[in-house]
Order: structure tokens, then C-alpha cells, then sequence
């Protein structure tokens, strides 16, 4: 297997080192050189076009993110960004980074070096990328897949808002063990949502019902609800696909965020997801849900009769980004009758 090969762009010569040694030491993975700054980065792309970057946000000359947004268009990677700078997490995301890893305090390197190895292999399993507005699928040269275990399969992604905790068990009624993994975002305070987790896992005793942890790998027949208090977002290794539950700003006026949520099933599911976005007041999701059919997925929105409130779904809807509009009773059967095809 041909390794993957990393460049890394940070001015702290010591930082890069222990980036480097991290790097080296996952198996697929190589880092093949390291650069102080944007423009020195660059050169090394052009001369030694590698599959993947790791790259912090304040450097000399440009800072990392006003590179990542002319990089992507240009040369689309898989970007790992790794910074201080917790408040510019979003606006990385947007930019196009595939992920974004908080530099560790004192005392948290070994946590970081975990966090790091995992972020490895999930972007190594990306296939497309967004930066602004647009998709960029990876270059070729860049896909190099960790060894395939196999187990490509569909996810079922869930969001919603008031009303969804009493509208979602209307739809885990028609799954069973067999059934794709489902991961649900919905607005709930911190805390509760563990203990819905459980009294779901009580009433669907076909199910495995819980509540997200970071890393969390899904199964057939397992249902994840997001923590209260953190964006939850899916990745994909050669293990299948796995969760991550962070802190962060709130997006689109929540967190967790279905726009957050729904973004990251759109880049490393694609047309192997289904999407469901369930009654709630106001906007979030439907942004997310856009780019997940621009991606190829199949979604599916609660029609106003059934809502307890039409903000979320019709908001949704009014972007184009919903396929088929239905009563909240008849979502199941969609999604099976979906399946089948």
C-alpha cells in the first residue's frame, strides 16, 4: 500500500517536529516535509504534491485560513487544521479544512497525538470537499484509501427541533437491528439528552439507543443521539463511520447544530446517506440538508399537517433542499421503501 504523504505548514519549528513524529509513526502515513509559512508551503506543493496538509492558523506572511480558501480551489486535499485559535473553528470549516484539532495544553499531548491519529484516518477516507459555497472533489492522486474493511453501508441522519423528541420514536418504530445507523441531532439542554437515550433504549428493545461519545463507531441497528452541549459530526475510516462530540460556537443559533451536523454527513457520506429533518422553530438544518442532496443523498422532510412547528422542515423545503415531503407517520416506510432500492 502506497503510504499517504503529509505536509505540514507551522512556524513553531518544535511543534512540527512532534507533528512530524505523530505522522511518522501512523501506519499509511508519511510526512514528507515541513514548511514555516504559507508561501513556503506553496513551493512545497508544487514540488512535492502531497495528499494531505496539516497546517496551523497564525503564521507569517498569511495566516493559515486565507490559504486553505485559495488552496482548495486549486489543489483540493484534505486539510487537518491545528491551532490555538479555538474561535476560528468555524471559519476553517468553511474554508474548507476537513477537520480542526485544538493544540494541546500543557500536559494534553497524549490526548492530542490520539486525536490526531484518528483525525488522520478519517480524512484520509474523504472523498469531496467544501470551501465557500462550492464542492471540490479530492484529487485522485490524493485518494488513497486505508486498507477497506468492507463495510460500506448507508446511514440514516435525523434532525429537528420542538416537537422532535416526540415525533422521532415515530420513525425508529419501522427500523430494526438490521437497519443503517442512525445518528440524531436535536435541541436538547445538556444533560437531558442522556437521559432520553435511555428511556428511548427502553421503549425500541429492537434498537441499541444511546447517547454520542467522541469516537463512538455506528453499527446496524444503533441509534446515537447528540450530547446537549457539543456539535456532534460524522467521519469515515476503514473502520466504517464514527462520531466526534466537541464544543464550539453556536451555529445557525444552536449547539449542537443540525447545519454543523448534517455538513459533515454530506462530505463523508454522500450518496450513501439518507436525511430527515423533523419539526422545529427556525433555520437550522436546512443549509445542511442542501448540501447533503447536492452530495447525492436521499432526504426526506415532516410536512406542516404533522409538525408541531413548520419552521425548520418548510425552511428546508423552501431551499430545494428536501426530495420528499411527508407525513411524520409515513417517514419510516420511506426510508425503508428507500432502502430496498
Amino acid at each position: 500500500m502506497n503510504e499517504i504523504r503529509i505536509l505540514i505548514a507551522d512556524d513553531s519549528v518544535l511543534f512540527s517536529k512532534f507533528l512530524k513524529s505523530v505522522v511518522d509513526s501512523a501506519e499509511g502515513f508519511t510526512c514528507i516535509s515541513c514548511a514555516g509559512n504559507a508561501f513556503d508551503a506553496r513551493d512545497e506543493i508544487e514540488k512535492l504534491r502531497p495528499d494531505m496538509l496539516i497546517l496551523d492558523i497564525e503564521m507569517p506572511k498569511m495566516n493559515g485560513i486565507a490559504f486553505l480558501r485559495q488552496l482548495i480551489p486549486q489543489y483540493t486535499v484534505p486539510v487537518i487544521v491545528c491551532s490555538s485559535r479555538k474561535d476560528l473553528i468555524l471559519q476553517a470549516m468553511q474554508a474548507g479544512a476537513a477537520d480542526f484539532l485544538p493544540k494541546p495544553e500543557e500536559g494534553g499531548y497524549d490526548e492530542f497525538k490520539q486525536k490526531l491519529l484518528k483525525s488522520l484516518r478519517a480524512a484520509a477516507n474523504i472523498r469531496r470537499v467544501k470551501s465557500g459555497c462550492k464542492f471540490y472533489n479530492i484529487r485522485n492522486s490524493a485518494i488513497k484509501q486505508l486498507p477497506d474493511q468492507g463495510n460500506t453501508r448507508k446511514l440514516i441522519a435525523i434532525g429537528g427541533s420542538a416537537g422532535s423528541t416526540e415525533a422521532l420514536p415515530a420513525i425508529l418504530s419501522a427500523l430494526d437491528k438490521s437497519s443503517p445507523p442512525v445518528a440524531v441531532v436535536l435541541h436538547m439542554p445538556e444533560g437531558y439528552t442522556s437521559l432520553y437515550a435511555k428511556r428511548m433504549d427502553k421503549a425500541f428493545p429492537q434498537l441499541n439507543i444511546v447517547e454520542a461519545t467522541h469516537g463512538l463507531y455506528l453499527e446496524n441497528g444503533m441509534v446515537v443521539i447528540a450530547q446537549g452541549d457539543k456539535h456532534m459530526r460524522l467521519f469515515k475510516d476503514a473502520k466504517g463511520y464514527f462520531v466526534t462530540c466537541e464544543f464550539g460556537p453556536k451555529v445557525s443559533g444552536h449547539c449542537p447544530s443540525v447545519d454543523v451536523f448534517f455538513e459533515s454527513v454530506a462530505f463523508c457520506a454522500g450518496d450513501e446517506a439518507i436525511g430527515v429533518i423533523l419539526t422545529g422553530m427556525g433555520k437550522d438544518g436546512a443549509r445542511g440538508m442542501s448540501q447533503m442532496r447536492h452530495a447525492g443523498a436521499y432526504t426526506i422532510g415532516q410536512n406542516e399537517k404533522t409538525s408541531a412547528v413548520y419552521g425548520m422542515p418548510k425552511a428546508a423545503f423552501e431551499l430545494g433542499a428536501v426530495i420528499k415531503q411527508c407525513d411524520l407517520e409515513r417517514i419510516g416506510a420511506v426510508i425503508n421503501s428507500h432502502l430496498k432500492k
